[in-house]
């Protein structure tokens, strides 16, 4: 069977937007979806062996509903596609970590009131988008983008970046839009002035050195892709700031959990953090590993 794309809901209206990109993104690939609502034990049932009887039968009626709800809003839009449902006492985030190891993709509403809602806001989005072994989409913004509006990909050259380059010329051959890949590059930026390949050809100026990075991160994706239009963006500026203008005018912008820069321990790259936090339109972070 193939691989599920999973969608954690929680009852609020950014899980019924996860919902519907979720059902989205699994017709496209002719995959199943499974929705899943985890609502876990709290604080003040821990120490017991398990809740009141009248509270954990109350909690899952709630549960079994929000799921009902969400199947219909998935079929609706997408008739035959297959929809299997999940409710948990389990508490979401570990729940949700376990799932990605056999996800072909994980949906995620963007913060809001409620179980997930909160729990995707602060420290612990890092949690889940730095340690997810599947993409996660965290849908963020209105929907307001046309239908044509073209697929953002932020390239640094990197090999960890490869996964997040070669899901967005997936996802951009799906939907039938152009995409665009950004890299840019600053001066501040140690790691980059200093790279192998800028040594390796210390003699040309340095955008020409970040032109060649970019050609040969998309070397062979074109080729492959012959039906995706692609655009190519050299900027001098920090990639966060390149990548949140885009936002705006991009239908998603994908990107890799770690890039270039930062510690080998720091899974959570600061770009991807700030868009995951920021951005007006959904974001999709591909595990670089």
């Amino acid at each position: 069977m193939a691989a599920a794309v999973v969608v954690g809901i929680d009852g609020t209206p950014a899980s019924v937007r996860a919902v519907r990109w979720g059902a989205r993104e699994a017709a496209l690939r002719h995959a199943p979806l499974t929705i899943i609502h985890a609502f876990g034990i709290p604080d003040a049932f821990y120490g017991e062996a398990m809740p009141p009887g009248t509270w954990l039968r109350s909690r899952q009626q709630a549960s079994q509903a929000l799921l009902e709800e969400a199947a219909v809003a998935a079929t609706s839009a997408h008739l035959g596609l297959a929809v299997r449902t999940e409710s948990s006492v389990d508490a979401p985030i570990p729940m949700l970590l376990q799932r990605s190891r056999e996800a072909r993709m994980l949906v995620l509403g963007s913060a809001e009131r409620g179980v997930l809602g909160d729990l995707l806001s602060g420290s612990v989005i890092g949690a889940l988008s730095g340690h997810v072994e599947c993409p996660l989409l965290v849908v963020r913004g209105d929907d307001s983008q046309p239908a044509d509006a073209p697929v953002v990909v932020g390239v640094d050259g990197s090999p960890a970046n490869a996964p997040a380059v070669a899901l967005a010329f997936e996802e951009a051959s799906l939907r039938g839009v152009p995409l665009v890949a950004v890299h840019s590059w600053s001066d501040a930026d140690s790691e980059q002035v200093f790279s192998a390949a800028r040594a390796e050809f210390d003699f040309e100026p340095l955008r020409d050195t970040e032109n060649r990075v970019l050609a040969e991160a998309l070397a062979g994706w074109c080729e492959r892709y012959p039906d995706v239009a692609v655009s190519r963006v050299l900027a001098k500026d920090r990639p966060r700031h390149q990548l949140l203008e885009w936002c705006d005018k991009a239908g998603l912008v994908v990107v890799g959990s770690r890039g270039r820069g930062g510690f080998r321990g720091l899974l959570l790259g600061s770009t991807t953090y700030a868009l995951v936090h920021h951005s007006s339109c959904p974001v999709l972070v591909v595990p670089s590993r």
